[in-house]
C-alpha cells in the first residue's frame, strides 16, 4: 500500500522537488570546451580561429560601408555648401584614401542632380508658372510696378 500511495504522490512530486526521496545525481560537465563541443584539440582550436577570422572580416566590411556612407555625406556637404563634420571626417582617416562612395548611392545622388538640374532650367520654370495663379502673379507684379514708381517719384523731382 506504501508502495502503491509513493508511486503516485511521489512521481509527480519528484519534478518540483518534494517527496521521492531520491537525490539527483548531476553528470559531471567536461572541464574541455572542446570535448563539450564533441571535437578534438586541433579541431577546437583550428574552429576559434575561423571564428575569429570571419568577426575580423566583417568589422572591416562594416568599418568600409561606414566609410562610404560617410565619403558620402562629405560630398553631399560639399554640393550643398553646408558645415564640415569632424566625424565624417575622422572616420574617413580611419579608413584610408581608398574609400569610394557605392555605385547605388551615386546613382541616387545622380538622380536628384538631374532633378534639379531640371529644375533650375526655363522648361522647369515654364512648368511651375502652370502651376501658379495668374491673378496672384499679376496682383504681385502691379504692386511691385506701383512701389518702384512711388520710390522713382520721391527721388526724381522731374516725375
Amino acid at each position: 500500500m506504501a508502495f502503491l500511495i509513493k508511486s503516485m504522490v511521489g512521481n509527480p512530486l519528484k519534478g518540483m522537488g518534494l517527496g521521492g526521496g531520491e537525490e539527483k545525481t548531476e553528470e559531471a560537465t567536461p572541464s574541455d570546451p572542446a570535448k563539450a563541443a564533441g571535437m578534438t584539440r586541433e579541431e577546437y582550436e583550428e574552429y576559434q580561429k575561423q571564428l575569429v577570422e570571419e568577426k575580423m572580416e566583417r568589422d572591416a566590411d562594416f568599418l568600409h560601408k561606414k566609410a562610404e556612407r560617410a565619403t558620402l555625406r562629405v560630398c553631399l556637404r560639399e554640393k550643398y555648401r553646408l558645415p564640415k563634420s569632424e566625424q565624417d571626417e575622422n572616420m574617413l582617416q580611419m579608413a584610408g584614401d581608398d574609400v569610394d562612395v557605392p555605385e547605388e548611392l551615386l546613382k541616387m545622388v545622380d538622380e536628384d542632380a538631374t532633378e534639379e538640374e531640371e529644375k533650375d532650367s526655363i522648361m522647369g520654370q515654364i512648368q511651375n508658372l502652370q502651376n501658379m495663379d495668374m491673378d496672384q502673379i499679376k496682383e504681385k507684379a502691379s504692386a511691385t510696378l506701383t512701389e518702384m514708381k512711388s520710390k522713382a517719384e520721391e527721388k526724381c523731382s522731374v516725375m
